[in-house]
């Protein structure tokens, strides 16, 4: 087999090995960006906002928050995707599952929660604030540490794989 025939056949595997071990980097860090800026930023900041009432605030963050989730869970998969190729260790998927329990936490116990509260509030049967509010917040600070150790892992990766 000639030479360049032979490169030509390990290019795909490369490639397909470069795209995991960059989606296991940047996935964490867009994910990481979209909680800071959309739970830590613009949840609390809009209720300051002139002319924003309860029902208003409510009702756009339940239309952000829905999108948001579904934006995790895509991003959740393309980072099982990345993971699937080779170099991925055992701590690297323990963060992974890690990841999965809390995303899931949120989808399924927290936020049906969060949505019964906002109904009973739009309904005027409640003032607002609950638990629920807090336990989505406790879940978003644990996602954001474990987004960052998933980004110090990748990235020590794909800095091993650079040199």
């Amino acid at each position: 087999m000639s030479q360049q025939s032979s490169t030509a056949a390990q290019t795909p595997h490369k490639t397909s090995a470069r795209w995991a071990v960059s989606a296991r980097v940047f996935v964490p860090a867009i994910w990481l960006g979209l909680i800071l800026g959309i739970s830590f930023i613009e949840a609390p900041l809009k209720f300051q906002a002139p002319g924003i009432t309860i029902p208003l605030g409510l009702g756009i963050g339940r239309l952000v928050f829905a999108a948001m989730n579904m934006v995790e869970i895509l991003l959740f998969l393309l980072l099982l995707a990345g993971s699937i190729k080779q170099g991925v260790d055992r701590a690297w998927w323990s963060v992974l599952g890690v990841l999965g329990v809390w995303l899931l936490v949120k989808t399924v116990a927290i936020r049906p929660g969060l949505s019964q509260r906002t109904d009973a509030v739009l309904a005027g049967n409640s003032e607002g604030g609950s638990l629920w509010h807090y336990a989505y917040i406790g879940v978003e600070g644990l996602l954001v540490i474990t987004l960052i150790v998933a980004l110090v892992f990748a990235a020590r990766r794909w800095i091993s794989l650079k040199v």
